[in-house]
């Protein structure tokens, strides 16, 4: 199964955003300053289009990046970048409500991406058009689908977002395969990333927590063959963002009020993958120390 939400992707994109760049637009290497990095605009964009009747769990991420120009000068534009995991009939008005606030608010040039993750992605909108009285609009911005890419040509690419993308589709088909294959491809994409010996340590992280929270297994049996088989895969030099991921977590728990094994399992996983103390799992995970202790002599026990 996969987890509705957008954290996952907002994370990794600031991580990989010009690989991201990179991967889409061909052109972008002779455009883009790479090295002065992005200044990613989100709070702005959100007192933009501030949506109150958005729900916890809707699966599409919006971002506004600042990306400054290879010239050497203070120019630059604006990528705003969605993330769509679902069929919404209103998409392609919301993406051009969305440019002309943008415009308006700064007056800089703004290409537009849309990335399509769900299995209806190829029916997705393209443009947005408008016809009254002779007056014609004609808004089309830039697509990804992420089905348009074979897995052949995503694992033999050296960019990081390629791995990004193969984990997105192996999410895409979770529900279609057997629980073993997919812990096959999701193992496969985990050596890829080290195996390559290209990627910076903190890509390498950034698109290994995607990875291990994106595609969830049902059985915790599955779960506890990933993370041994993963750490012999990286041996163990790093938690993957642990303590990140768990804060995210707690944050998911508290909206949506989750049971107590959830918390349990957070447990279990710190005390296996870190060295912190019980105070300190206790309270990250929101739970007792005498909780902490007894899950503690329960793993031993095993």
């Amino acid at each position: 199964m996969r987890r509705k939400n957008d954290i996952l992707w907002k994370g990794m994109m600031e991580e990989v955003f010009d690989d991201l760049l990179r991967f889409l637009f061909p052109e972008a290497e002779q455009l883009v300053d790479m090295d002065r990095g992005f200044d990613f605009l989100d709070k702005e964009l959100a007192e933009m289009y501030p949506e109150p009747d958005k729900l916890s769990d809707t699966r599409y991420v919006d971002k506004l990046v600042k990306v400054h120009l290879l010239n050497g000068s203070e120019q630059w534009f604006l990528v705003h970048l969605e993330v769509q995991g679902y069929s919404d009939k209103l998409f392609a008005e919301r993406m051009f409500r969305y440019y002309y606030r943008i415009f308006d608010k700064y007056q800089k040039p703004v290409t537009t991406l849309a990335i399509f993750t769900g299995p209806d992605g190829k029916n997705m909108p393209v443009s947005y058009r408008h016809n009254f009285m002779g007056t014609k609009l004609i808004y089309k911005y830039n697509t990804c689908c992420i089905t348009d890419y074979a897995d052949e040509m995503l694992m033999t690419s050296n960019n990081p977002f390629a791995m990004v993308l193969l984990a997105a589709k192996t999410a895409l088909l979770s529900e279609k395969v057997l629980e073993e294959k997919l812990l096959n491809q999701k193992l496969l994409i985990a050596r890829l990333l080290y195996k390559k010996d290209i990627f910076s340590r903190k890509k390498i992280e950034a698109v290994l927590t995607f990875l291990n929270n994106y595609i969830l297994f049902e059985h915790e049996e599955t779960n506890r063959i990933f993370e041994k088989q993963l750490d012999q895969i990286t041996g163990k030099t790093h938690t993957m963002g642990i303590i990140e991921q768990v804060a995210e977590m707690r944050a998911e728990m508290k909206a949506s009020k989750a049971r107590t094994e959830e918390r349990e399992t957070i447990v279990k996983r710190l005390l296996s993958e870190t060295e912190l103390s019980p105070e300190k799992i206790a309270s990250l995970a929101g739970v007792s120390i005498d909780t902490v202790e007894k899950i503690k002599k329960s793993l031993h026990s095993k």
